[in-house]
């Protein structure tokens, strides 16, 4: 197994804590990249301290050469950011100079903003091809966004090489269950739709429909908890307004900052935002601020040999899937996960064929296999196709064909753009900034 970009900080503990509580994978080699040194070296020396303390047999390696990494690996796991946070918001700076809000697209207030993705996409191209190259019977499995275009974009070129997308933002469902007290063990979810817009078709506890029992807590429950909820919460009054519109209730990242905010009409001003309990920059500064001290804390405990590392990061499985996903597959465990996969099957009806989906998947020896949904209301369908879609479309087009007047297109379809003169002044001022000169070279 490979990972590559395996001193990321979202990612690396909960790899390392499932990678030693997971018996059918005990023996494997895993190798560890990252070109950030500093990283690499505290996430090997934690995980071998870990293996170690709880008797689990591994056999670990680190490289900051990713071709040696992927030699003979079964699964490649890419968890990279190819620019890193620093130019992400320098970006969002002047973007809010021009007056861009959170709430708009993905392009632009958000961390799949263009010129963000411009090197994702270079990476992730990279890697497959690398990986086509030295283990094309590898899984290659993609953590890193963007998943929507990523995975959209990848199928599409490389059709024979075998590609998944992960993301943790299904487990809002988990959220709601908390909420209404309800055990996980028991609820049954669908939830289909493509990556960061998701909505809950199917939802039952014990064997029955919970539908109920979330319109009971909306009628009954809900202005209490919001006296005292989390901003942006996945309960709170935006997500029940959307699903007093939709008919159908948005899951995870669907409508908090972490999936863009949309949509864009409850973010026009302060004021408004207030009003709904929702804070994009106040939940964007608190999510740098937590990749921060996690960072901090593994540095901390790595280079510290008298620390019991199980005592700091306790032994429990965490909710992620990408483990138990790879022991399924390597170890024949059928399963049923949430993936992001190219919609070959007509998944979800609607969306185009060779678009990116997030469905159910039964996962075994033989591979992924998407499940087919009900689909979503032609409503939903509607704004997935306008919000999600056709941004993508513009984005990947340009990036292929390396059109600056396609870019410049890309920001006109944000829902904050005004006037052309504001967009070409948006794309100017990012093309500016010194560190931007492949793409500069790129965008022609």
């Amino acid at each position: 197994m490979s990972i590559i970009g395996a001193g990321s900080a979202v990612f690396s503990l909960s790899l390392i804590r499932d990678l030693c509580l997971t018996p059918g994978l005990e023996g494997s080699t895993v190798c560890f990249m990252d070109i950030d040194k500093q990283r690499l070296n505290a996430v090997y020396s934690l995980c071998k301290r870990y293996a170690q303390e709880l008797g689990v047999r591994l056999n670990l390696e680190k490289t900051m050469d990713r071709r040696e990494s992927l030699r003979d690996a079964d699964f490649v796991i890419n968890t990279a950011l190819a620019a890193g946070h620093h130019r992400l918001r320098e970006g969002w700076v002047i973007a809010r100079e021009l007056g861009y809000r959170h709430g708009g697209s993905l392009h632009i207030m958000h961390d799949e903003a263009f010129w963000i993705n411009f090197y994702q996409f270079r990476l992730f191209e990279s890697i497959v091809e690398d990986v086509l190259d030295l283990c094309p019977d590898a899984w290659y499995i993609q953590l890193a966004n963007p998943v929507l275009a990523g995975i959209t974009y990848l199928g599409r070129k490389y059709p024979r090489a075998k590609i998944v997308g992960l993301c943790h933002g299904f487990m809002g469902v988990y959220h709601i269950a908390e909420v209404l007290g309800l055990e996980r063990a028991h609820i049954e979810f669908e939830a289909p739709g493509v990556n960061h817009f998701i909505w809950l078709t199917r939802f039952t506890y014990k064997g029955e429909d919970a539908y109920p029992l979330i319109d009971e807590w909306v009628e009954k429950r809900a202005a209490e908890y919001w006296k005292r909820c989390p901003l942006s919460d996945g309960m709170g009054p935006k997500p029940v307004d959307l699903y007093k519109r939709f008919g159908l209730f948005p899951i995870g990242d669907t409508c908090t900052p972490g999936g863009g905010s949309w949509p864009h009409w409850y973010h026009v001003d302060e004021e408004t935002e207030r009003r709904w309990r929702e804070n994009p920059s106040e939940w964007w500064s608190g999510y740098f601020e937590w990749i921060k001290q996690r960072v901090d804390r593994i540095f901390e405990v790595a280079e510290d040999p008298s620390v019991k590392v199980t005592e700091v990061f306790p032994p429990r499985k965490s909710a992620e899937s990408i483990v138990s996903l790879v022991e399924s597959i390597a170890c024949h465990i059928p399963r049923v996960f949430q993936v992001n996969i190219p919609n070959r099957d007509d998944l979800v009806p609607g969306v185009p064929r060779d678009f990116e989906v997030e469905v159910p998947a039964l996962v075994d020896k033989h591979g992924i296999h998407g499940l087919k949904t009900e689909g979503l209301p032609k409503l939903v369908i509607a704004y997935l196709l306008r919000d999600r879609v056709a941004p993508v479309e513009v984005e990947l087009e340009a990036y292929e064909a390396g059109d600056r007047d396609l870019l410049l297109q890309l920001i006109m379809m944000d829902p904050w753009t005004r006037t052309m003169e504001q967009a070409e002044k948006l794309l100017d001022r990012i093309m500016s900034l010194p560190y931007h000169e492949k793409m500069r070279r790129h965008y022609k």
